[in-house]
């Protein structure tokens, strides 16, 4: 930090095990990235390739290399997993992670379905070679679960492996643990925390109103993904109350005397 600010919350500190905010990249070039990087990377604690961007962008390993030139482990959307698994294509996909040499792979069942069995079984492979982020939820709209459906996909993806557990939103957080207009499924969120830890999930959270929740809900150290790379600033900002929107948090109340009664 650049100055010294009384009641500021403590955030963890790199690498962080909670507190985490994950990225997408959905296709920066090369110097973008270092640009981006020069001010942002003590705030990036992993990258994700967005859905399957990973195979048809350009200079591939340059890029990862840029990432993990900063300590900033980078993994393949959980799309293109799935991409290769209903192709047959398994094996393929575990030699690919090995030879690009991610630290992190992606397990969803947001576009094809798979017996839930059977992504505990892919999930407890995938761990012999990186740590597994699964995703839980449908990125189709009007498959709604019921909140004790998640929390029994949460808790057996764990239980096979998953270092964390991705609340699914998709890019635009309109589906999942949101409703279409983005709004937050409050009970079920809640309902999730009362078994699941909030240190083991990931929610995925786009838009500032969803972030601001669960900064709210959760405080400084929530993790948070699906984050545009030009939304890690303000979102840092947020954490620690240097945004309007949370401002207040962390203020004592003698420190919220106005500006008037100065």
């Amino acid at each position: 930090m650049n100055f010294a600010l009384k009641n500021l919350p403590e955030r963890t500190q790199k690498p962080r095990q909670y507190g985490l905010t994950m990225v997408m990249d959905k296709g920066m070039g090369i110097e973008g990235i270092k640009d981006f990087l020069s001010v942002a990377a003590p705030y990036v604690d992993v990258v994700k390739l967005g859905f399957g961007t990973s195979h048809v962008t350009a200079n591939l390993r340059e890029k990862i290399e840029v990432y993990q030139k900063h300590n900033i482990p980078v993994y393949f959307g959980g799309t293109l997993f799935e991409a290769f698994l209903i192709r047959g294509q398994f094996d393929d996909y575990v030699s690919m992670i090995q030879d690009y040499g991610l630290q992190f792979v992606e397990v969803s069942d947001g576009s094809i379905i798979i017996p839930h069995a059977e992504k505990c079984g892919y999930i407890e492979k995938l761990t012999r070679y990186a740590k597994v982020l699964s995703e839980v939820g449908s990125k189709d709209a009007t498959n709604i679960m019921p909140p004790y459906k998640w929390i029994e996909l949460m808790k057996a993806e764990l239980e096979a492996g998953s270092s964390y557990v991705i609340a699914e939103a998709r890019e635009a957080g309109n589906v999942g643990i949101y409703r279409d207009s983005g709004e937050v499924r409050q009970g079920l969120v809640q309902e999730i925390l009362t078994q699941i830890p909030a240190e083991r999930i990931i929610w995925e959270a786009p838009q500032k109103s969803q972030q601001v929740y669960f900064l709210e809900l959760l405080g400084a150290n929530v993790n948070l993904g699906n984050l545009a790379p030009a939304e890690v600033i303000p979102l840092e900002s947020m954490r620690v109350g240097l945004r309007g929107d949370t401002f207040h948090l962390y203020l004592g109340k003698k420190d919220k005397t106005t500006a008037e009664e100065i």
